[in-house]
């Protein structure tokens, strides 16, 4: 804890006393939302805004500009430098906007009716959780949850207090995905045989460090952790390469990968929940201080068809840079049917027969934001294209992909077979991996695949039956006072 300095320690002590009357969990901070009226201004918050979150506040700026009644009133950020150049900014451009370094503040304020949210991963679920308890509506980012169990608590809390909760998959408002899975689900192309999403995304080494580095100048700490555990910085970056490391982030799968994993699950139409895992990879290619696997592959056993992901982040090739493609696919979906199959990959989303002639392509989307803001008038959550049920259903399907891997153990390509062999297209999904990874130089005898156990789950109780292990990753351990309330 050398690196973690005094300073950082007292002013995170400073600014948790001033926000001590408002703790976010406690009755006194439960309070009825204000009703926006048609011609009255939609006043939103924007926390976390070093990457995603500056996207947040163009699209509130441009739905302004074509005249939608929204006002971007405050930002926040754990990074003073961030926040200062970011309120400075706005009101250099007449946007007089209001700083915070804790969210909690945010909502606590009056003058702030919907948050939005592009914090790292470990924030989304309390983030949500204590915005609409303070009676806000809240646009989260993806994935909407660091772990199962408190995905069900954001859901839990936004139909508790009748906030408006839309989660960050921007795939949901788009009329050409919308309209080709009605196209399928109509048996256009008959059943459905393999639902795929593609994560094929270089990721190149974070690097390796000899010891705990020190904490950026003006961040605060103790808020950036937040939930998570406040440890040494063992990493280069504090910034964007939390995604790599199990405390804060999901790997792959829960980045980039969500969004497929979305529209997977969509085509399925299922609701809930696989009742059933499997997931392999490792890291490999490259030895840093990340955790998370580059190549994974997870095979969710779904009562209509199986969904299969596959995460890429080596290139198609030792010494290139570009990606593979799977049937014209890098990051996308290829949905598998009786009578063709349908693929979706940058903004196309064509239909095929079996001997690959195009038979149909759609086309169009709906801005995300607008369609948030058109549910904070009506007050239905029916009107989202993303409710928060969905982005924590999809979620939850890359947490159970990781809570396999992370149980797994190092095997041989033949016991991998062994006990994938009874997945559909999983011996030619495995082959593929192989082969991706010896262009790649990797040796997978002398660097191993991690196997990960087959885990069932209860689709009910979002629990893993008799799993301890299991069970554990299921949720975390919170660190007060930044704590997912068990009751919301």
């Amino acid at each position: 804890m050398k690196q973690i300095t005094r300073r950082v320690f007292v002013r995170s002590a400073f600014l948790t006393a001033v926000s001590a009357s408002f703790l976010p969990g406690c009755a006194t901070s439960r309070v009825r939302g204000r009703v926006v009226g048609p011609n009255e201004e939609i006043r939103v918050a924007v926390v976390g805004f070093r990457g995603r979150g500056a996207d947040h506040i163009r699209s509130i700026m441009t739905l302004r500009e074509k005249g939608e009644k929204v006002r971007l009133v405050a930002l926040c950020d754990a990074d003073r430098n961030i926040l200062e150049a970011g309120v400075k900014s706005m009101r250099e451009k007449g946007v007089m906007v209001q700083g915070y370094m804790d969210m909690r503040d945010v909502f606590a304020s009056a003058e702030v009716d919907a948050v939005t949210f592009a914090t790292p991963n470990h924030w989304h679920a309390l983030g949500t959780v204590w915005a609409v308890q303070a009676g806000k509506d809240v646009y989260v980012e993806k994935p909407v949850s660091h772990n199962v169990w408190e995905g069900r608590k954001a859901v839990d809390a936004a139909r508790k207090y009748g906030r408006i909760v839309q989660a960050g998959t921007q795939s949901r408002s788009s009329r050409a995905i919308t309209e080709a899975v009605a196209w399928v689900r109509a048996g256009n192309l008959g059943k459905i045989k393999v639902s795929r999403g593609l994560c094929y995304k270089r990721r190149r080494s974070i690097g390796k460090v000899d010891g705990p580095q020190p904490i950026p100048e003006g961040i605060d700490y103790n808020l950036w952790c937040g939930p998570a555990p406040m440890e040494p910085l063992m990493r280069k970056n504090l910034h964007y390469d939390w995604h790599w490391v199990w405390p804060t982030g999901n790997g792959d799968i829960g980045n980039q990968g969500i969004h497929q994993m979305d529209i997977a699950r969509w085509f399925l139409g299922e609701p809930a929940l696989a009742p059933r895992v499997i997931s392999v990879g490792g890291r490999l290619g490259y030895i840093d201080d990340g955790e998370t696997p580059n190549t994974q592959i997870a095979f969710f056993d779904y009562p209509t068809a199986p969904l299969i992901f596959e995460v890429r982040g080596l290139p198609e090739r030792s010494g290139s840079e570009r990606m593979d493609k799977f049937m014209g696919a890098s990051i996308g979906n290829v949905i598998h049917c009786e009578g063709g199959y349908i693929v979706i990959a940058d903004d196309n989303v064509v239909a095929y027969d079996n001997s690959n002639n195009e038979i149909k392509r759609w086309r169009g989307n709906e801005d995300h934001f607008a369609n948030f803001l058109k549910a904070v008038r009506s007050r239905r959550h029916t009107d989202l294209n993303a409710d928060i049920l969905e982005g924590h259903i999809s979620s939850a399907l890359c947490h159970m992909a990781n809570i396999s891997y992370r149980l797994g153990r190092k095997a041989s390509p033949a016991e991998i077979r062994a006990a994938i062999k009874s997945e559909r297209d999983a011996e030619d999904t495995f082959q593929r991996m192989l082969e991706h990874l010896k262009a790649n130089d990797v040796d997978v005898t002398a660097t191993p695949l991690t196997l990960g156990p087959v885990l069932k789950m209860n689709p009910r109780s979002e629990t893993f039956p008799g799993n301890t292990a299991a069970n554990k990753l299921v949720t975390r351990n919170y660190r007060p006072p930044f704590v997912v309330p068990a009751r919301v």
